[in-house]
């Protein structure tokens, strides 16, 4: 049988994806929409463990796209970096991060660099559990005990209730075990489910 080639799905298809998934629907049905085989949508949920991914959008902090060709054209006719800064409406040490960390003043190319960036927000943040081990052995002895994301996320409330550094969501838990973890510790935490799932699914 002759294998089809990959296909890319659009963001509005991908939408539509996630929509139906929420619903309850089946990766066969969702894929039957595409006249594509289920595994062709499956790696689309299996890259966020289930969990619609937040919509992109760029900080107001962010320079813009327009704003690094600007940069490009002051950088072609020999502007300081205050000048730039100036006509932007820009911190000179903004300006300055944003040439030196992109090639300087030789190599800054703006579409390489607005690529760059994008690339760069996309990487997953480290949560809450990522970035507190004592939290995060708590979390995975309750959970090696049966315990569900909902029951852990009460029990921390009560056990903790001045210290919010101890306080994380069920949400956050599931984000934790189908996104951030990985390896072998993943595949043990995830079989403490009472589920067994390795995707979350919409109830």
């Amino acid at each position: 049988m002759k294998q089809r080639p990959r296909i890319y799905y659009t963001e509005n298809q991908k939408s539509l994806m996630w929509d139906r998934w929420k619903k309850g629907e089946s990766m066969h049905q969702i894929a039957s929409l595409f006249d594509r085989h289920h595994s062709s949508v499956q790696r689309i949920f299996a890259e966020t463990g289930g969990i619609r991914p937040v919509k992109r959008s760029r900080s107001r902090l962010a320079l813009s796209q327009v704003e690094r060709e600007e940069i490009s054209r002051e950088i072609a006719t020999q502007s300081s970096m205050r000048k730039i800064a100036a006509l932007l409406g820009r911190s000179p040490s903004t300006i300055s991060h944003e040439i030196k960390r992109n090639g300087g003043y030789v190599h800054y190319r703006a579409l390489q660099t607005e690529q760059d960036a994008w690339k760069r927000a996309k990487r997953p943040k480290r949560c809450k559990l990522a970035n507190n081990e004592q939290l995060s052995q708590i979390v995975a002895k309750k959970l090696r005990r049966q315990w569900s994301p909902q029951q852990i996320a009460g029990w921390l409330k009560r056990g903790y209730p001045g210290d919010e550094d101890y306080h994380v969501s069920h949400e956050t838990i599931y984000r934790t075990l189908f996104i951030q973890t990985r390896g072998d510790l993943k595949k043990e935490l995830q079989q403490c489910l009472r589920s067994k799932r390795i995707m979350r699914r919409s109830k």
